[in-house]
């Protein structure tokens, strides 16, 4: 750098005498030109010469570089023990499903000269709550409503049934404020019908009559105890005639209110016959036995008659939910067109999520394992806990879905049931939050870290590339203390995650939190005079063809970056040891 100030120096004194000369040079213009060009010439090679100097002082050869720069010193990669709890994880992806997802593909019993079904109402989109009692829609002009219960409508409940499904029904009737009377739990008696057709009124339809031709029976029944009574009354008046005249065949013809009865005038006319018989006590009294029965059966049917007629729940023209609200789907059916699937797919319940799991990973996991449910989607996560792993294998299409049972009415599917015709799932896992998801999870693909194991508290914990196995089978880890000396010390291995494996030293005491141990080696020096660091994947050191990994319980690798050029190298603890 001397050299270079002197010819600077040099330069410039050049150029100030050149000024000089000039400036006292008295010459033509001729002379002054040429000293001018000159001065250019002089000051452009002095720059070059300036140019040429720094770049040989700041550009150095690859091999320069390498030559003056040292390999890092060969050593043992370390790592610091830990005490901590140690957990196993499990990730996957699952799909956050409704708890329950019913299908409503209503067929409305066909009446006389009706064609195909029609949707004519469709009064919800894609994305509406459903409470219950709503109306859902209107097929051929017959209503579709909402009813909260867990148990799927298979039948038409008419009055007079019994079953536990009517007892939802009442149930769900007296949530909705219309009560069912004093009928008895699961028996469809009057109160049930006057709560029915009252729900029927708030939504604005007529309910169906359970019997088609109720009120022309209802009518028949009520003239034949009408009859059945007048009968009676005359019996009993035949039968006191008879006896006030000594049974000598004083009794004459019944009225005419015994022969103008439609029903129940055997029994008159027969009472009537017998009072003229010679008998006439024997006679009237066997008259009024029969008009008696007459009219106990007469008014049995009429109860009958009465117990039957009334307001029925057709099963096209309801849907049982477990919850509300409950929120529609997907909408598949259109106003004006037929019905020939899913109308409505709702979605009712608690959101859950659910997942398939392959054989591996169905060993791992177990009901009550903590799991994290992360949305990519709103950048949050929630908590929760397996809730089942199935035992059998599920085919078909996801439950969450709206798969359908093949139930009539309403198609019902419940998202605990994972089975079905098709392909191959798995084994069908689900997950319930600790706190509700948020509803905009619905529908969402999100991964899942399930804790699968985890230490039985703090533990001493090293990365696995720590752990190696002696020529007689033992299990080590090969401690570092501050002067450099390696000490190997048996241990138990236990929970592993992450990369890193819990340990338990064979002599207590052998192993503390704190210590290092060796996980690996450095980089070996490069080739003198060829600069050239390690070839990536190669361990400095190694023939060619040789394994990269040694013998250990470890699954990692140690990978480190020299100063002097980068390399990776891997290892077990047993390689760092002969090493060092």
């Amino acid at each position: 750098m001397n050299e270079l100030g002197d010819v600077v120096e040099d330069v410039v004194e050049d150029v100030r005498s050149t000024k000089s000369d000039a400036a006292t040079e008295v010459d033509s213009g001729g002379l002054a030109r040429g000293r001018r060009v000159v001065f250019g010439v002089v000051a452009g090679a002095a720059l070059m010469a300036v140019g040429g100097l720094l770049a040989t002082a700041l550009v150095k050869s690859p091999a320069q570089v390498a030559a003056e720069t040292g390999p890092p010193a060969q050593g043992a990669l370390t790592a610091e023990v830990e005490r901590r709890v140690l957990a196993q994880k499990v990730v996957m992806r699952g799909t956050v499903v409704a708890d329950q997802s019913v299908e409503v593909a209503p067929q409305p019993h066909a009446a006389e000269g009706a064609g195909t079904p029609v949707v004519t109402k469709l009064p919800l989109k894609a994305g509406d709550p459903v409470a219950a009692g709503q109306l859902l829609a209107e097929v051929s002009g017959r209503p579709v409503f909402a009813l909260r219960g867990t148990l799927p409508v298979y039948r038409d409940l008419k009055p007079g049934a019994t079953g536990d499904d009517v007892a939802q029904l009442q149930q769900a009737l007296r949530e909705l404020g219309h009560g069912t009377g004093g009928d008895a739990k699961g028996v469809f008696g009057a109160g049930t019908k006057a709560a029915l057709a009252a729900r029927y009124k708030a939504i604005g339809y007529d309910p169906l009559p359970a019997v088609a031709d109720g009120a022309e029976v209802l009518k028949a029944a009520r003239e034949s105890v009408r009859s059945a009574e007048w009968a009676m009354e005359d019996a009993q008046a035949g039968a006191g005639a008879g006896g006030g005249s000594g049974g000598g065949g004083g009794a004459t013809a019944p009225g005419p209110s015994a022969s103008q009865g439609p029903k129940g005038a055997t029994g008159a006319t027969g009472a009537a016959d017998g009072g003229k018989g010679a008998g006439g006590a024997g006679d009237s009294g066997r008259s009024l036995t029969r008009a008696r029965q007459a009219l106990a059966d007469a008014r049995a049917k009429l109860a009958a008659a009465e117990a039957a007629d009334g307001p029925m729940l057709p099963a096209s023209e309801t849907v049982f939910l477990g919850a509300f609200p409950a929120r529609v789907s997907a909408v598949g059916g259109r106003i004006g067109g037929p019905v020939s699937g899913a109308v409505l797919t709702l979605s009712a319940g608690e959101l859950v999520v659910e997942a398939y799991l392959k054989e591996d990973k169905k060993q791992l996991l177990r009901a009550g394992m903590s799991v994290v449910v992360s949305s990519e989607v709103a950048g949050t996560d929630a908590h929760g806990k397996v809730a089942t792993v199935a035992g059998e294998r599920s085919t078909g299409r996801p439950s969450g879905g709206g798969q359908p049972n093949g139930q009539q009415g309403g198609t019902q599917g419940d998202a605990s049931q994972g089975k079905g015709g098709g392909a191959d799932l798995g084994y069908r896992m689900v997950i319930r939050a600790d706190q509700p998801l948020p509803a905009a999870f619905a529908g969402q693909d999100v991964r899942l870290t399930i804790e699968s194991a985890a230490t039985d508290g703090e533990a001493l914990v090293v990365p696995v590339t720590a752990v190696s196995a002696s020529p007689d089978g033992q299990t080590l880890v090969t401690a570092v203390s501050t002067d450099g000396t390696q000490r190997r010390i048996p241990v138990r291995t236990g929970t592993s995650g992450d990369g890193y494996v819990a340990v338990t030293p064979v002599k207590n005491g052998d192993l503390a939190a704190g210590a290092r141990v060796v996980i690996g080696i450095a980089p070996r020096e490069p080739a003198k005079g060829r600069g050239e660091s390690p070839k990536p994947g190669r361990t400095p050191g190694r023939a060619a063809g040789q394994p990269e990994t040694g013998t250990g319980t470890g699954t990692g690798m140690a990978t480190a970056t020299g100063s002097g050029g980068s390399g990776s190298g891997s290892g077990s603890a047993d390689d760092a040891g002969a090493a060092a």
